[in-house]
């Protein structure tokens, strides 16, 4: 392949990435089933694994190109930014069908569970005891990270060390106390339609709050190593975005299934 072009745009080299990541990802997804049915999670956590592997060479691939090599131009980083606002619209209708569901069961509850919200037998989760803590938590990650990246376009590379450092930090915590709160939560997702609604909506932004966090840490490591520049950082910007749609959406959450639904 020629190394001249005429064009501000990037073609990506031939990469093994995306069919050895969708391979290892269809290896994690038959490694859940296997878990579920024959309580077996080796399989699993081969997938896991093999997929953690390809994320970090993927990874290290595009962020040297966008580093060393210099190929993302403001053309490119264009693409990248309506690519990652297009993502994030889609997640948002993601969890609108989570809401959908939650509302559908909850104002007009069946007579399958006996007409009332929540059901008969469900002990919900008091609001204002680990909840509220989480959403403290989250809220305060969305001061830290927007810190850090105030910091970054100053040219202050100590705090925005600090505050990406705080931000990943706050992440980790709150998905220690939500897995806490699993461990002791009086229902199942086996438990009607109340539990399903639950366990699928909070289960699902918790997947995501582990996804924004290693997201962060990923731009820590690279600030760390001096990868981003006051006009040269949309790997940290769209963390950031991705890291403010998972705050909006736990909001959202608190309010309708662990206070209103409550």
């Amino acid at each position: 392949m020629s190394s001249h072009k005429n064009h501000p745009f990037h073609l990506v080299d031939v990469s093994p990435w995306p069919l050895y990541g969708a391979l290892s990802a269809m290896i994690t997804m038959m490694g859940l089933i296997k878990w579920f049915h024959l309580y077996n999670n080796n399989l699993f956590l081969l997938g896991l694994l093999s997929t953690t592997l390809i994320m970090y060479q993927w990874w290290r691939d595009v962020t040297r190109e966008g580093t060393l090599q210099g190929l993302h131009t403001y053309q490119v980083t264009m693409g990248l930014r309506w690519g990652m606002i297009l993502f994030i619209i889609s997640e948002v209708f993601f969890f609108v069908s989570f809401f959908w569901g939650f509302f559908h069961s909850s104002l007009t509850p069946s007579v399958e569970i006996g007409m009332i919200w929540p059901p008969k037998g469900i002990i919900p989760f008091n609001p204002i005891q680990i909840p509220l803590l989480n959403t403290l938590i989250l809220l305060t990650s969305g001061i830290t990270v927007t810190w850090a990246h105030h910091a970054l376009m100053e040219n202050n590379y100590t705090q925005a060390l600090q505050g990406l450092a705080l931000t990943v930090l706050l992440g980790i915590y709150f998905t220690i106390l939500q897995a806490y709160e699993y461990y002791e939560a009086p229902f199942t997702i086996a438990d009607a339609v109340y539990g399903s609604s639950f366990f699928m909506a909070t289960g699902f932004h918790g997947l995501h709050v582990i996804i924004g966090t290693t997201f962060l840490l990923i731009c820590l490591i690279r600030h760390y190593n001096n990868h981003f520049s006051s006009i040269h950082h949309f790997g940290f910007e769209a963390a950031a975005w991705y890291w403010h749609f998972v705050d909006v959406v736990w909001l959202f959450l608190y309010i309708s299934i662990y206070w209103w639904g409550s």
